[in-house]
């Protein structure tokens, strides 16, 4: 795995795992976070023709396969933020997500640490893309 800033290779690509989402985590979610009408209620006259998730839902569902699937093993120094972030099309209950990580452009941040773009890219069972994020990642330099 990646120890280091040197040992990222730019276009490499790890696919990160899958989940389920539930009915009721779009709502317990939704409840806590983004308490908006159609994240709450099943309303197939509503903007979306019934229940989605919250994109922040996505994103944070998202994030948790990043880490199981890569930062847990990687030594990274952290994140200065996002470059980009869209949700490109909703999520529904009983949506199977897929996550897949590309190590982007690296450039040197400072003496201690590397910049790697981190493109996170998450599509449904059918293959849907429904968000993409240009995440910044921090990781040591070699001494």
């Amino acid at each position: 795995m990646h120890d280091s800033y040197e040992a990222v290779t730019s276009g490499e690509t790890v696919e990160l795992g899958s989940c389920e989402v539930t009915r009721e985590e779009i709502r317990s979610f939704a409840q806590r976070y983004d308490p908006q009408e159609f994240h709450l209620e099943d309303d197939p006259d509503g903007p979306f023709g019934g229940l989605v998730a919250s994109g922040w839902h996505t994103v944070a569902l998202s994030m948790r396969l990043l880490v199981e699937g890569y930062l847990e093993e990687a030594t990274t120094a952290g994140s200065p933020g996002l470059e980009g972030l869209r949700w490109q099309e909703p999520v529904r209950p009983g949506d199977e997500l897929t996550a897949t990580l590309t190590l982007g452009e690296k450039e040197p941040w400072d003496e201690r640490r590397g910049l790697v773009h981190h493109e996170l890219e998450t599509d449904n069972q059918h293959g849907t893309r429904v968000l993409w994020v240009d995440a910044l990642t921090l990781y040591p330099r070699e001494s």
